[in-house]
């Protein structure tokens, strides 16, 4: 069952969120000896990085991270790359990782790049993945209807116009006609193979789909319902994000 934590502010949710997460981390590099993560992008993460760059009890060394998702045919200098967001908000903000597997969003051959990324991420079961929720309900870049039954790790995908309005009402675009229509993403069975999922999910915006992920049956129509399913995701609210739910779900 989901667990729901409800916070004030939009730090103390990244807060909460990036405890959470470098305990995880922690426990994996412990038990193991490395821990392999997700890391998403996008305004939702940028409290719970911020608070998880500060700790300096994780060995670093020991971490392997991929990444969710990524536009095609974007350069990777692009403001709007996620490979460039990864790097200026993690990458470059902690010690040097075990290693770091970035979408090619650019490359020419994008099935390729698929391909090699699921021979990687295949060797590497995820402990823990950050993610987060469109305001689509999409879970990484899985618009509704959301195909569950995908098994391939990293899947190309069409962008819908409610993701994309998306992308340019958080400042990443400066219109609609630029936001690219196809992107690399991982898929919603392999970030449910994960271990651990950390969901943070601030803002008003997003409180219509918290609300239909939590208190809807799971549908792929809301495709980070699915959440509901797994054994082990703490979902990150604030007020505004939660102020849709029932009373039930506070």
């Amino acid at each position: 069952m989901i667990k729901i934590e409800i916070s004030t502010t939009k730090n103390e949710l990244g807060k909460k969120a990036a405890l959470n997460a470098a305990q995880k981390i922690e426990y994996a590099i412990q038990k193991k000896g490395n821990a392999n993560i997700i890391l998403a992008t996008g305004a939702s993460q940028f409290d719970t990085l911020h608070h998880l760059v500060e700790n300096t009890e994780i060995d670093w060394s020991k971490v392997v991270m991929f990444h969710l998702d990524e536009y095609a045919g974007m350069e990777e200098n692009h403001p709007a790359s996620f490979r460039r967001y990864l790097r200026e908000r993690f990458v470059d903000k902690v010690p040097a990782l075990e290693a770091v597997y970035f979408i090619d969003g650019d490359r020419e051959d994008l099935t390729e790049e698929c391909r090699r990324l699921n021979t990687i991420i295949n060797q590497h079961p995820i402990d823990v993945a950050l993610v987060g929720i469109g305001e689509n309900a999409h879970l990484a870049f899985n618009d509704p209807p959301a195909n569950f039954e995908e098994k391939e790790p990293y899947i190309i995908v069409d962008l819908d116009e409610a993701c994309r309005r998306q992308q340019m009402g958080e400042g990443w675009f400066a219109s609609l006609e630029d936001v690219p229509k196809k992107a690399i993403s991982m898929s919603v069975m392999q970030i449910m193979k994960s271990k651990s999922i950390i969901c943070s999910v601030p803002d008003q915006r997003k409180a219509v789909a918290v609300s239909n992920c939590l208190e809807k049956e799971v549908s792929n129509m809301y495709p980070a319902s699915i959440l509901q399913k797994h054994s082990d995701c703490t979902l990150y609210l604030d007020t505004a994000s939660a102020s849709l739910l029932s009373s039930s779900q506070k």
